[in-house]
């Protein structure tokens, strides 16, 4: 869509972390009046049953550019866009942003609930009591680590750790943080795949998380709780 001072303009969208219960009402009047609707295939099947009369434009890691490419170029004819991202748009959704604000004058943001939300709810963690780091930054990962475990051996308060898939998963993760001197024994939780349906949450120390041989979800979320007082 072109807007009034002649600049082409994209809405995009956080659409929480997979109920669509969690869809803010202003980005679901967004979805509803957007020509098209562009996001990744599992994001798009949450903001489905909202979408009037737009065209979905679906798309994956390899085929991103080309598809944002193909929406933004009916942008630019004059058409409505609405990009759809999971979660809330600060806390995994920057490169995707970063991909959109390279093709057009203005962005729209709608925030939507996260997955560190929910995940706080669900442990019964005040947001004062937490501290948030994220993997999902492809550059300085390693750093990013670092801070993990600054925070964990600090134990002022508990960690909310977003992994990055797929390189950087819990029991990966659990591993490493024992390496650089975490004692086994600290508890955390890991959450997987919040407000679906087949939601699941596993519960135990680092050591036995990073002995766990099977897959964790891509929409994982780990809490590294803080050590019992004394």
């Amino acid at each position: 869509m072109t807007s009034q001072d002649g600049g082409t303009r994209v809405t995009i969208i956080g659409v929480g972390p997979g109920d669509n219960g969690f869809l803010t009402l202003k980005a679901k009047q967004a979805v509803e009046e957007a020509d098209l609707v562009a996001g990744f295939a599992t994001v798009l099947n949450v903001v489905r049953p909202f979408v009037k009369n737009a065209e979905l434009c679906p798309m994956a890691y390899r085929d991103q550019e080309e598809v944002l490419d193909y929406a933004v170029g009916k942008v630019k004819q004059g058409k409505s866009l609405v990009v759809c991202a999971w979660g809330d748009l600060n806390v995994s959704a920057k490169e995707l942003l970063d991909r959109v604000r390279r093709r057009v004058d203005h962005v729209d943001l709608i925030p939507g609930i996260s997955s560190v939300q929910i995940a706080l709810v669900r442990s019964g963690i005040s947001l004062e009591h937490a501290v948030f780091v994220t993997l999902h930054v492809r550059d300085g990962a390693e750093s990013a680590l670092e801070e993990l475990v600054h925070y964990i051996k600090e134990g002022r308060r508990n960690v909310v750790l977003l992994p990055r898939p797929y390189d950087l998963m819990p029991a990966g993760i659990a591993a490493g943080v024992i390496e650089a001197g975490i004692s086994g024994d600290r508890q955390m939780t890991v959450f997987q795949r919040l407000t679906h349906d087949d939601e699941q949450s596993w519960s135990g120390s680092v050591s036995e998380c990073a002995a766990i041989t099977s897959d964790f979800s891509d929409l994982s979320i780990m809490v590294f709780h803080k050590p019992d007082s004394d």
